[in-house]
């Protein structure tokens, strides 16, 4: 006879991960929640205040930027990356996130590792204003290998319909306006890390690997706070691509009769320093090219008012 633990599920370890989980959830509650974690689904309820709810929605995952997590043996930044993947995307629709959703998977669960990843999601979801409503943990012997995860969400937002940025009513002489990353966000993981081989080199102080793992910048309670103050007429979250490709999918709805093209000053902006060293790195191998720098993670807006971030 043979069980689910010969089989290579520990149950027992789901069960202590989850109540990880609750703790980490229970940090996130704000109104409109109606479900704890444990149930078969999420409920949350629609804010009131709109005339025509829209429901926005994004799904993304970490990518191979876990591959650093596993090496550095740190869990608890990744979940703020796929946290911020998904609602940065949202809000180029000018969406306020509400809820999100995790899911997890591995070969052999360790509620630990479960658990740290968890609380990223948890931190990232306090810095988007959104509930953490639940997620799924799937342990996979002899599918994953031991020691890996895969973590991916989604986010839920909502908008007023007539107030959904789309692009549509960006006009010639609109200001470009870009908002720093926090570093290499959650992108082009795989060149980067051809590039750096070894995690533990030194750079700036801490080893690279460190700098690596530091979070995506969740931009979405001062984009917020700036729709209420200016006029946006679109967004774009700027991730796999970079500006070439992820810029003009911001002029979308904007006409084709406009035939409108960004004017980007490369020197308008300070370039952070780890973007410098991977451009270093990548010249002295074949096949890599300077274009790395051009994927810079930043959020840019179109704007009818110039306005000056500090």
């Amino acid at each position: 006879m043979i069980d689910y633990r010969q089989a290579g599920v520990d149950v027992e370890e789901g069960y202590r991960a989850v109540q990880n989980y609750k703790e980490s959830a229970k940090r996130t509650a704000i109104p409109g929640v109606l479900s704890g974690l444990g149930s078969f689904s999420g409920m949350f309820q629609l804010p009131e205040g709109y005339r025509e709810p829209v429901l926005v929605s994004g799904t993304d995952g970490v990518g191979t930027k876990l591959d650093i997590a596993f090496q550095m043996n740190r869990y608890d930044t990744v979940g703020i990356d796929c946290v911020a993947m998904c609602v940065n995307d949202i809000l180029c629709q000018g969406a306020k996130p509400l809820f999100f959703l995790d899911y997890i998977a591995c070969g052999k669960l360790d509620a630990s590792v479960a658990g740290d990843l968890v609380r990223g999601v948890s931190e990232g979801c306090l810095q988007a204003g959104a509930a953490l409503l639940g997620g799924e943990t799937a342990e996979m012997p002899g599918f994953y290998d031991e020691g890996k995860y895969d973590i991916a969400g989604f986010a839920v937002g909502v908008a007023e319909k007539a107030a959904i940025i789309d692009g549509s009513k960006i006009r010639e002489g609109d200001a470009l306006i870009g908002l720093a990353s926090s570093g290499v966000h959650s992108n082009g993981f795989s060149l980067v890390r051809k590039l750096v081989p070894d995690l533990s080199e030194p750079f700036n102080g801490i080893p690279i690997g460190e700098e690596l793992l530091i979070p995506t910048r969740i931009y979405v309670k001062p984009v917020l706070g700036l729709l209420q103050n200016i006029s946006i007429h679109g967004m774009v979250h700027i991730t796999g691509g970079g500006f070439y490709e992820n810029i003009p999918r911001m002029y979308a709805r904007a006409g084709e009769e406009q035939k409108l093209a960004s004017f980007i000053k490369k020197e308008s902006w300070p370039v952070p320093a780890i973007f410098a060293e991977l451009v270093r790195r990548g010249l002295t191998l074949t096949g890599c090219s300077i274009r790395l720098i051009w994927a810079l993670d930043l959020y840019w807006l179109s704007a009818k008012t110039m306005f000056r971030l500090r």
